[in-house]
């Protein structure tokens, strides 16, 4: 099996929340492709309950495109403690934290149940598993925390 960048990383020794590059991916054409490491919670610490992650991922997904251009996905992560985003072009990880840190202020402080997209059959396979609530205090709580620009150093920014 091929190495996966992330079954590598040294999960005891970052630091969430923050945002980190994991790798640049180059087409055949020179499209550049970035892979973020977007972590909300310390690995083997804790995690984000499924329904309140669920609300984080369908709100963010549209909240980010707001605020950075590219975006192509922003998916959690099997373990609940953050997401991958993948975006067109090689944005800067401090390009990439003003606009997470916008779309989990508007979660946690504007966001009515209304505003989340994607919450009925038609839409989502899993629609009965959100919660508002939830999604809204876990944004507050990384907000508080502070997403660092390096995932092994405790600096809020």
């Amino acid at each position: 099996m091929a190495d996966v960048e992330s079954f590598t990383l040294d999960h005891t020794a970052v630091i969430a929340p923050y945002v980190r590059l994991i790798s640049v991916e180059r087409g055949p054409r020179g499209d550049a492709i970035s892979n973020f490491d977007v972590r909300f919670v310390q690995p083997n610490e804790g995690e984000i309950p499924t329904a309140a992650l669920h609300t984080i991922e369908h709100t963010i997904a549209s909240l980010l495109r707001d605020h950075l251009d590219g975006v192509i996905d922003i998916s959690p992560f099997g373990c609940r403690t953050g997401f991958h985003l993948i975006v067109w072009g090689e944005p800067a990880v401090a390009d990439v934290v003003p606009a997470i840190r916008e779309s989990l202020r508007a979660i946690a402080e504007d966001v009515q149940w209304e505003d989340v997209p994607g919450v009925d059959a038609f839409s989502c396979g899993n629609y009965r598993d959100h919660s508002l609530h939830g999604a809204r205090a876990w944004a507050r709580d990384i907000l508080a925390q502070g997403i660092s620009l390096d995932a092994f150093a405790r600096v809020g920014v």
